[in-house]
Formats: C-alpha cells, structure tokens, sequence
C-alpha cells in the first residue's frame, strides 16, 4: 500500500475550490481505485493523505486530465505553496472497535 501526502499553505480559495475539489474526490475513488482520503486545514495549512494499493493507480490519478487542470488552478490561484510524497506504508496497526 502506499500513501500521497499533500501539504500547502493555503492562498485565495473561492467557490471553485470546494466543488473542484469534491469532483476530484470522488474521481479518485471511482475510476483509480484511491482506498481512502482525508484532509485537514489548520490556519493557512492543509494537509491531505490518500491511501492507494500502487503506484500505477497514483500515476494514472496523478495524469488524469481533470486533476491537472485542477492542479493547474491550485498553483496560480489557491495554494502559495506545496508539497507532495508519495510513500510506502510498511506496517499497519489498528484498534478495532
């Protein structure tokens, strides 16, 4: 399994960004196969992770066109700046309910 991190201080968000970014959530889940996702802001900071089984499903999420114009759109207009990792989850530990 593998992990996207997504950091970025927060610019100008205006309307487009919550629709824009709801259509690409679920994108993510229904045509590559994106396991989950959350994301959290905080002030000027947000922080998203999502959670994928390779690294061809990230590279096609990665290279869909309406994600790169959104991301397009997030470097001239929402965020000042980012940062993106993609990691590998080695180890998994949960406390069941």
């Amino acid at each position: 399994m593998y992990a996207v991190i997504f950091r970025a201080t927060i610019g100008q968000l205006d309307p487009d960004y919550d629709s824009t970014a709801g259509r690409l959530r679920q994108l993510a889940f229904s045509r590559y196969n994106c396991r989950d996702f959350v994301s959290f802001s905080e002030g000027k900071q947000e922080l998203s992770i999502s959670w994928w089984d390779s690294l061809d499903d990230i590279r096609s999420w990665r290279e869909d066109p309406e994600h790169q114009a959104a991301q397009a759109l997030g470097r001239e207009r929402w965020y000042e700046d980012y940062r993106i990792e993609v990691v590998e989850v080695l180890r998994e530990y949960a406390k069941a309910h």
